[in-house]
């Protein structure tokens, strides 16, 4: 849980500060969305969405991966969608039904409110949903030093789940066997 606060801390400051910069601008600059608060915050939370997903990923929930990353990915960006959904709501209710439009009350409704709630459905939702296995086998076990998978044991995580997609294709394709390798026996003639 300390890890995903902090993580969460982070993507949270990206989240405020980019929402800010869209909405009010910098030095007396105004923000290119400064007449519209849900758009502002539905970028400043793709942007945090990412940075909470890198973080998630790869300290977080480390050892409890999936094992396709697109669909870890889809999965997360799928639960921080409903999270922004509840952020918007609480928003536009604080703005456009209450009437309380300062940067004061926007912040307090969209980054309080809503990202706390938000916030408890998406730890809830991580671990129910996205990141749920407990282990994928050797390449996600710790080494020795308890460090996470080297670069090498990730790039051959990486192609053995792209040779375990071509050979699904394969299959549905009615091909029985892949190609055989360069250099193999099957691969040369007689």
């Amino acid at each position: 849980m300390v890890k995903f606060g902090a993580v969460g801390a982070v993507a949270f400051l990206v989240d405020v500060g980019t929402f800010n910069l869209l909405r009010y601008g910098l030095l007396g600059v105004e923000g290119p969305l400064e007449g519209k608060p849900l758009t502002a915050k539905t970028c400043s939370v793709v942007v945090a969405t990412v940075v909470a997903w890198l973080g998630n990923r790869y300290w977080t929930f480390r050892h409890r991966r999936r094992a396709s990353r697109r669909r870890e990915f889809v999965l997360f960006c799928l639960m921080n969608a409903a999270g922004l959904g509840i952020a918007l709501a609480c928003l536009a209710t604080s703005h456009y039904v209450l009437g309380l439009r300062s940067a004061l009350a926007d912040n307090v409704a969209a980054n309080v409110v809503g990202l706390g709630l938000g916030t408890l459905f998406r730890f809830w939702a991580y671990r129910s949903y996205v990141f749920t296995h407990t282990t994928l086998g050797d390449l996600d076990e710790p080494t020795d030093q308890g460090e996470d998978a080297t670069p090498h044991e990730l790039a051959a995580e990486l192609i053995t789940d792209e040779l375990s997609v071509a050979r699904h294709l394969l299959v549905m394709d009615g091909a029985r066997q892949p190609p055989a390798r360069a250099g193999s026996a099957q691969g040369r003639e007689p």
